[in-house]
């Protein structure tokens, strides 16, 4: 009798269980005609849709499906529903800013309690970190999903419909990237084992 194991997922199947998602939702909303409302709603349904596949194609091909991911899937579920069965945007909007908040809560009472819940969240994407090691990223992470709350929160209320997911896209993914890259410094110094991939494996599914 065998037994199965998650397979370790190419650099390029991470982003595109990550961000693909993300990116139908940016194309159904760019390239469908029609009033604003029409595109909106076909494109929430559309980001529900894929992040759904993106949860199957992940469990089909590594046997596994990420905490994280299995927390933003959820999410778009709730917020998608409830955008699509009041016709309004604001949730949909507001989304981002409560995922970055609760992750930001829940880190933090990880650091007051001492206990490694960003370890938990994204598993071994840091093989050989210390506990050091550990304490400090999850400070940066908690810092950056605090900041990014704000930050959606600025956008959606101040500009557009289409500019705000085009943020989504084109700030909220470099950012996310940009931020993941300037740790591997201070994590290298803290016992991480080099690793060309680590980058990929650490990021959070895009909201």
């Amino acid at each position: 009798m065998t037994t199965q194991t998650k397979a370790a997922p190419s650099p390029g199947f991470r982003m595109l269980i990550d961000f693909g998602p993300l990116a139908v939702f940016f194309a159904v909303n760019s390239f469908m005609g029609g009033p604003q409302l029409m595109r909106m709603l076909v494109a929430t349904a559309a980001f529900m849709v894929a992040i759904f596949v993106a949860m199957g194609v992940s469990l089909w091909k590594t046997r596994h499906i990420s905490p994280m991911l299995w927390i933003s899937g959820a999410l778009v579920l709730v917020f998608g529903g409830l955008t699509l069965w009041f016709r309004d945007e604001t949730f949909i909007k507001v989304k981002p800013t409560i995922v970055y908040a609760m992750f930001a809560i829940v880190l933090a009472y990880g650091l007051i309690t001492k206990k490694p819940l960003l370890q938990m969240l994204l598993e071994s994407a840091y093989p050989g970190l210390t506990a050091k090691g550990w304490r400090l990223l999850t400070i940066n992470w908690t810092v950056f999903f605090a900041a990014m709350a704000v930050l959606n929160e600025i956008v959606w209320r101040t500009q557009s419909w289409d500019f705000w997911v085009g943020f989504k896209l084109w700030g909220v993914v470099p950012l996310t990237l940009i931020f993941a890259m300037g740790n591997i410094p201070m994590l290298l110094r803290h016992g991480l084992t080099t690793d060309p991939e680590i980058v990929d494996k650490a990021l959070p599914p895009e909201q």
